[in-house]
């Protein structure tokens, strides 16, 4: 309501706001905050995951490299606040079809292997929030492998 009463009077004064924001239901913003997850997950944040995740980013949404750091710092602030993954899969279950949460799967393992392995954490990270997302354990297999395979060539 108070970002609304905002946005109205910022409109009325010639002004505006971002033309993309990013709120709190935003099935993008959810999907970059567990991306970012995925990269802080195993303590080590690599230039090579971020880049990753950056190009997954402006890719997956169509978003300019402006466009995708906004999104990317409104991620990491909206994980450090996070207590668990239901905040993140809970929105993004109610904006996407199946093909869509296996879409989020793989985008995890992108990000995971983009330093060239997979750890156990990135791992069991991605397999809890498959389940949250109703992705079958033989689709993650099968998106892990394909990731694998795609990371290796």
């Amino acid at each position: 309501m108070l970002r609304s009463l905002t946005d109205f009077i910022a409109e009325i004064a010639g002004g505006g706001r971002d033309t993309v924001a990013f709120a709190e239901n935003d099935y993008r913003l959810a999907a970059a905050a567990l991306l970012v997850h995925v990269v802080t997950i195993d303590g080590v944040i690599g230039a090579d995951e971020m880049g990753r995740l950056r190009a997954i980013l402006g890719a997956q949404f169509s978003l300019t490299d402006a466009e995708s750091e906004r999104l990317l710092q409104a991620a990491i602030a909206r994980d450090a606040e996070a207590v668990d993954l239901y905040a993140f899969t809970s929105v993004l279950n109610r904006a996407m079809d199946e093909d869509g949460r296996k879409r989020v799967v793989e985008m995890m393992f992108e990000v995971a292997y983009a330093d060239g392995g997979l750890t156990e954490f990135e791992d069991n990270l991605v397999w809890r929030a498959a389940e949250l997302l109703n992705v079958s354990s033989r689709e993650r297999v099968q998106i892990r492998k394909r990731v694998r395979d795609d990371a290796e060539d």
